[in-house]
């Protein structure tokens, strides 16, 4: 791994999972984030970058963060997911009071600015809808000239969707967002549903976190316990744990070799009926080559053990 720290931007609609995405991002050696920035999603965009900025807070950080995108690109917001990440994102717990504030500056201003005072050398790490991203490159299109990577939680090429059969979330809340951002000739790296549900999050992580020694560890062990009830209720399978979505999308950027990709073709569907917000993948082997590179397996051992190590649980 490089011994300086690689600059990233994180985009996130904090709740439960980006919590510890962004626990994970600023407790790295190996990562400089610029800035985070919000938008709607697991909760409104008041709610999401209250949350973040709780997060930065409680970690010690002066990481800036900037508010954006409170609706999708084109079409309106279906709402949150009070189900999975309650109705304040953060599992209901009780939260502390937020005494940080954001940047006056938009997301997407944000995004153009640190871009063009950083050219080929910011990797976008995107967690949530790819609203904020879509927004900026419209707004300076030459910006896919200077991005080196994006590397973004979302999508399911290989295994079902998490939203509709064939849809998962980030994708889903604003396919157009997305197909501009897949289209815009940035390489993408896409952490979808195919390796992240193989990293999970189990209650006995949980157990072996001490809340005196993280300023987190309360806070985010009860959060967790919503989350994994959530998956619970909504798959018999799931016993126990929950995956790690948006962590694993921000190790990805850290340490590239946690996963194996191959380059495909991928568009997303903005008008079908059933394949609505689809990360439609050209596997067709006329087709080797494209503009993403979907990560298909996960060293999950590694992965776990790294996480583990860098948000505070204990070793077994």
């Amino acid at each position: 791994m490089n011994s300086s720290p690689r600059p990233i931007v994180l985009d996130v609609d904090t709740g439960i999972d980006d919590a510890w995405a962004i626990a994970y991002a600023l407790r790295s050696s190996h990562l400089d984030v610029l800035g985070i920035t919000t938008g709607f999603g697991n909760a409104d965009v008041h709610t999401t970058t209250q949350n973040t900025l709780l997060m930065v807070q409680l970690l010690g950080k002066d990481t800036p963060v900037y508010a954006g995108a409170d609706r999708p690109l084109v079409r309106g917001w279906e709402g949150p997911v009070p189900e999975y990440h309650g109705h304040n994102g953060l599992g209901d717990v009780d939260l502390p009071a937020v005494v940080r504030r954001p940047e006056p500056a938009d997301a997407a201003s944000f995004l153009r600015d640190v871009v063009r005072a950083h050219p080929h050398q910011i990797t976008l790490v995107t967690v949530a809808r790819l609203t904020n991203v879509a927004r900026a490159l419209l707004f300076d299109p030459e910006l896919s000239h200077l991005i080196p990577r994006i590397v973004m939680m979302g999508g399911a090429a290989f295994v079902p969707g998490n939203i509709t059969a064939v849809a998962e979330a980030n994708i889903w809340g604003d396919p157009e967002a997305a197909d501009l951002v897949f289209r815009s000739g940035i390489p993408i790296t896409m952490v979808g549903l195919d390796v992240t549900m193989r990293a999970r999050l189990t209650r006995a992580d949980l157990a072996r976190m001490n809340p005196s020694a993280i300023p987190y560890a309360t806070l985010l062990k009860q959060a967790t316990e919503f989350y994994i009830r959530a998956y619970e209720s909504d798959d018999p399978s799931i016993d126990g744990w929950c995956p790690l979505h948006d962590p694993l999308a921000v190790a990805v950027a850290e340490d590239p070799s946690l996963v194996s990709t191959r380059p495909y073709p991928v568009r997303v569907e903005t008008r079908g009926a059933l394949t609505d917000g689809m990360t439609v993948v050209d596997a067709r082997s006329s087709n080797p080559q494209g503009n993403t590179d979907l990560a298909l397996t996960l060293d999950v051992e590694r992965f776990l053990g790294t996480f583990r190590e860098r948000v505070g649980i204990a070793q077994k």
